[in-house]
């Protein structure tokens, strides 16, 4: 099939880079917008716009009917959903499809399945991929979360069925705390996702956040582009993303990649997703799948040399992987550095109109950014406002890159994580590739006490 016209079902910086691959392509674009957005970059250069409502999420990039009658009016044939927003819901992909256009992403069925935690480790349990010791489902009494505790031992997590973001996951690090994080997860997982369902796994003290990137074709072709590292988290909001991991080595992500492509493959899945595992002491335990485009994808893109939007739009349109595994190359390494409107330091959002923006440049940098002078950061939506993405031969050659970049960056006007992001380049445990997900909050703690 044929796709002509995308409809990007997103805002900020994604709706901008998935504009530039369709125009790259030859394909039109169609942004949909709320009136707080008018003004915004990918507006602008989109070949056609629809207002689609009000600022509040809910009412305009949560606004299912309003997307899709967009895409009617404007006669586009496919959507694409970014990140976030709708992009993990497998009603929407379904509404899409019965609609007669064409969902650049994976199928309804596989995103209900990934959505559900408990249902995505029996998925890839039965598939032979590694797992977290902990309960086989949902935890049916606090007796069973108590039986299950002293099988995998403490200390043990307490998670969300259908959480994410961090929200609804309680550790107990013994028996005297297991009720109290019991009864907290379950509050905040009916509060935050309606659904009080949770489980438990081991709590793993010191491990880092490793994830795959893979990508599917319809004809039961499967490949990965290799593994980021992005275990730089705050209450499990990534902030600093590396392509490749500073502790793994060739063999032990083509082992890790020959598992997860064959998992795929019999899975049937379809276009873009990440698998994301916990690593400690050599050892790889399946967490969850994000069935999207991730954030983080510039680093893949640096080290391997391919455009991850356009593949999901050749996927989209039924073609087949033009390459094998052993086509792929990793070059190099890459760091990614989410640069939000916030307070580097309290991380209070910071709003408001840029006055001057300038990006750095050079050989192997790249910044992924919907920000102009004169463009007012809008409160309403994720404070994520720029993705500074550097290459170089060598992780220190990289690191050094992305030092120069972040000193030649100007955003005036709004408070920013710029100053964070180059004390973090600058310290010598992260120089050396010695932290786990805990190190970032104990150096913000740190730094912030003056340590």
């Amino acid at each position: 099939m044929k796709i002509g016209k995308v409809l990007i079902a997103n805002r900020g910086e994604i709706a901008l880079r998935i504009h530039r691959a369709c125009q790259e392509m030859g394909i039109r674009t169609v942004a949909v917008h709320s009136t707080a957005d008018a003004a915004a970059m990918h507006v602008r250069l989109a070949d056609e716009s629809v207002c689609i409502g009000p600022p509040p999420a809910r009412e305009s990039y949560l606004n299912v009917a309003a997307i899709l009658s967009a895409a009617a009016i404007t006669g586009a044939d496919a959507i694409h959903p970014g990140y976030g927003f709708l992009s993990e819901n497998a009603n929407f992909a379904e509404m899409v499809e019965a609609h007669g256009f064409v969902f650049i992403g994976p199928r309804p069925e596989h995103i209900r399945m990934m959505g559900d935690k408990i249902a995505a480790k029996d998925a890839m349990r039965r598939l032979g991929v590694p797992l977290v010791p902990g309960s086989p489902g949902a935890l049916a009494s606090l007796e069973e979360a108590r039986q299950v505790a002293a099988e995998v031992k403490y200390p043990v997590l307490i998670k969300a069925a259908a959480g994410g973001g961090g929200r609804g996951m309680k550790v107990a690090r013994d028996e005297s705390e297991l009720e109290e994080a019991w009864r907290v997860a379950r509050t905040e997982a009916k509060a935050a996702f309606g659904d009080d369902a949770v489980y438990l796994e081991k709590y793993l003290d010191r491990p880092r956040h490793i994830e795959l990137q893979v990508l599917a074709d319809t004809h039961g072709h499967v490949v990965h582009f290799g593994e980021r590292d992005c275990s730089l988290q705050r209450r499990h909001q990534k902030l600093v993303e590396e392509a490749g991991s500073p502790v793994l080595d060739a063999a032990q992500r083509n082992a890790l990649g020959a598992q997860v492509t064959r998992a795929l493959q019999q899975l049937g899945y379809r276009n873009a997703g990440t698998l994301e595992f916990l690593w400690q002491d050599g050892q790889f335990a399946f967490i969850e799948m994000n069935t999207r485009l991730q954030v983080e994808h510039p680093v893949t893109e640096m080290v391997c040399g391919i455009d991850l939007v356009k593949e999901q739009l050749r996927v989209a349109a039924g073609e087949r992987l033009g390459y094998g595994q052993s086509e792929i190359r990793f070059q190099g390494h890459a760091i990614e550095c989410r640069i939000t409107a916030e307070n580097p330091d309290t991380f209070l959002p910071s709003p408001g109109r840029v006055t001057t923006y300038h990006a750095p440049g050079g050989l192997g940098v790249r910044v992924d950014s919907a920000l102009y002078s004169g463009y007012a950061v809008p409160p309403h939506y994720d404070s994520l406002i720029a993705k500074l993405v550097v290459h170089g031969a060598t992780r220190a050659e990289a690191i050094a890159r992305l030092r120069r970049s972040l000193a030649e960056m100007v955003v005036d006007g709004i408070e920013t994580t710029l100053p964070l992001h180059l004390a973090i380049m600058e310290d010598p445990e992260f120089q050396a590739g010695d932290y786990t997900i805990h190190w970032l909050e104990q150096f913000v703690a740190r730094r912030n006490a003056g340590g």
